[in-house]
């Protein structure tokens, strides 16, 4: 997993991940974080967004090898501690599907524990 910084000040995780190794489909990547959403006492399934067919909907541009982009949409929901946490909630993994890999990402959240639940769960795929 790499850290890095997006436009400058989004902190955010990814794995690049060759479909050779995998031997998955984009869905049965989505149903992995589907499942270990389920299985948490604390996760919240949400929803599972098709980003790629929402933006070809809108015939907008979808950039070139991008098979696939979904999101995997879910809440940690242990407590609200203060009005603003909200601002921080939901997570969600974001998986692109391009020719030869598959691109995994999510936006740190501000719990270093719900960072190290989701980068288990991405390496668990492996």
């Amino acid at each position: 997993m790499e850290r890095m910084i997006l436009k400058d000040k989004y902190p955010v995780w990814k794995i690049e991940i060759e479909k050779s190794k995998l031997n998955k489909s984009l869905d049965e990547v989505v149903n992995h974080f589907v499942k270990k959403i389920e299985e948490d006492p604390i996760a919240k399934l949400i929803w599972v967004f098709d980003h790629l067919e929402h933006t070809k909907s809108f015939n907008w541009n979808i950039a070139e090898g991008i098979k696939g982009a979904k999101m995997v949409v879910f809440c940690f929901g242990s407590k609200i501690s203060w009005p603003l946490a909200l601002a921080l909630k939901p997570r969600s993994i974001w998986i692109a599907e391009l020719d030869d890999k598959f691109v995994i990402s999510f936006l740190e959240a501000p719990s270093d524990a719900a960072n190290e639940k989701m980068k288990k769960w991405i390496n668990e795929l492996l």
